[in-house]
């Protein structure tokens, strides 16, 4: 689908997010407004030095404001390496978003229903011996398409943790929830998780990672 047809399909919904005009059938919109903040470091004020017995900060209250306020001057939120030997928290390639269409008419932009976000993530590590246990967390967003109704919306995320041979060697299945209408086509959503798993001898907890992604295929509607 042409960008000026899709364009054209949500700016009849009148989204306005960072002072512009939401297309999100648009794929090249991905690097715009709000996303641009995914994975940047919370630094010191955050994470403190780096000491696995820093007091837990990562908060589905704090994730929820960032991706909200959104845009460049959102809060500095992140997975990245604010806190050395921490595995990265980091959206999986091409899943930080779904579109989700009517039955049928998959790439059709004139037929998005919604369309899921994820724009902000955190992490901070706990390190035991050998064991590392990762509080992680991630918000975003769901937006109303041409076709979408409003009412609650359900989408599945799926976490899992890489190790330093890139194999998966646990996962976690959710779902984020959030409410969209006519007359407020944006929702949000955050949640905060922790996974623990062991570090083998020969090993470094920053060759781990873990990674957050819409799961696919997603439903049809919320």
């Amino acid at each position: 689908m042409a960008q000026s047809v899709m364009t054209k399909a949500f700016t009849a919904r009148a989204f306005t997010v960072c002072g512009t005009a939401i297309a999100l059938g648009v794929a090249s919109a991905l690097g715009g407004c709000g996303m641009s903040s995914v994975t940047s470091g919370l630094g010191s004020s955050i994470f403190g030095s780096g000491s696995s017995t820093a007091e837990p900060t990562v908060s589905e209250a704090e994730l929820m404001a960032a991706a909200k306020q959104g845009g460049a001057d959102a809060a500095s939120l992140g997975g990245g390496e604010a806190q050395p030997g921490c595995p990265r928290f980091v959206t999986w390639p091409r899943d930080s978003f779904v579109t989700v269409y009517e039955p049928g008419r998959d790439g059709d932009g004139l037929a998005i229903m919604h369309r899921g976000e994820i724009t902000q993530t955190a992490r901070e590590c706990q390190m035991n011996g050998s064991q590392v246990t990762v509080k992680y967390g991630f918000s975003g967003r769901i937006l109303l398409g041409p076709r979408g109704k409003s009412g609650p919306i359900s989408l599945p995320i799926n976490v899992f943790v890489t190790d330093a041979k890139r194999e998966r060697i646990t996962e976690d299945k959710l779902r984020v929830d959030a409410s969209v209408a006519v007359e407020n086509p944006i929702g949000y959503f955050s949640a905060v998780r922790t996974v623990t798993f062991n570090v083998p001898e020969g090993s470094r907890p920053g060759e781990f990672e873990v990674y957050v992604g819409f799961d696919r295929p997603a439903p049809k509607a919320g």
